[in-house]
């Protein structure tokens, strides 16, 4: 016989409320299924870990009435995260007051940088901070057309430009590029390293330094090659190994921080 959705409806009405409780290291309950009782040692999203007198310890899920305090049903909720009471340091290294931090409303000026990953990787390391800014950084998917897309973009005292560039070394086209297109509202930086990955310490992989990759040979994929993995599966695992601006080269940092300082200014 088919339930009626109203019937479960009627029965989830008078199903009795139970009194939540913190699930807080150190509270002595007991499990009301199994009669297990212990201290709480451990929390996470799903369930709570009880210890008892014996030291043995066993896991529990969430369930509304799952538990007896001094021989009365509650339901244990997890403990709400604490709010920072100090300045804040996000992974720039910048301090800001303690408190979630509040986007601004994106601004004219805009920060360009070569492609998706030099994004992600800016965003994964100032993030916090451009989002206060309300500066926006932007992929513009190489720099063949920088001249152009500039152009377009008409820069001002208001509407300025920053442009991180990879391999911006003298002589090279990166250079000759950033020369042309350089202004009192649009500043040009960059790297020496041939690809934004190379930016990161090796450190973070293990590694005392990148593979050498042959001239004339796509650094990405040779390098995975050398390492014996694919750029699809190697850069989602570089990137989240980088927490902080301390990972990163300082030619890099100083590059990305010149840029800022330029279109907040």
């Amino acid at each position: 016989m088919t339930r009626d959705i109203l019937d479960e409806f009627e029965q989830q009405r008078r199903a009795p409320a139970y009194r939540s409780v913190t699930a807080s290291l150190g509270l002595l309950v007991e499990d009301r299924a199994s009669g297990f009782c212990g201290d709480v040692v451990d929390v996470d999203a799903r369930a709570v870990v009880l210890r008892d007198r014996n030291g043995k310890r066993r896991e529990f899920l969430f369930k509304p009435g799952g538990f007896l305090i001094e021989g009365k049903p509650v339901t244990l909720v997890r403990p709400k995260p604490s709010a920072p009471t100090g300045p804040v340091v996000t992974n720039s290294g910048s301090v800001r007051a303690a408190g979630p931090a509040v986007a601004r409303t994106a601004v004219a000026s805009r920060i360009w940088v070569e492609g998706r990953h030099d994004a992600e990787l800016v965003e994964h390391v100032w993030g916090d901070d451009l989002r206060e800014l309300g500066v926006v950084v932007e992929p513009m998917h190489g720099l063949d057309h920088v001249v152009e897309m500039v152009g377009e973009f008409q820069p001002g005292p208001q509407r300025k430009l920053g442009v991180l560039v990879d391999h911006l070394v003298t002589g090279s086209k990166e250079d000759r590029l950033a020369r042309q297109v350089a202004s009192d509202f649009v500043l040009v930086t960059g790297h020496p390293f041939v690809d934004v990955w190379a930016g990161v310490w090796p450190r973070v992989m293990g590694l005392k330094e990148w593979p050498d990759v042959p001239r004339g040979q796509p650094w990405k994929e040779g390098m995975c090659a050398a390492l014996g993995t694919d750029v699809k599966g190697f850069w989602p695992m570089l990137r989240n190994k980088v927490h902080t601006f301390a990972d990163l080269r300082p030619e890099l940092v100083g590059a990305m921080e010149r840029l800022i300082d330029f279109v907040s200014a």
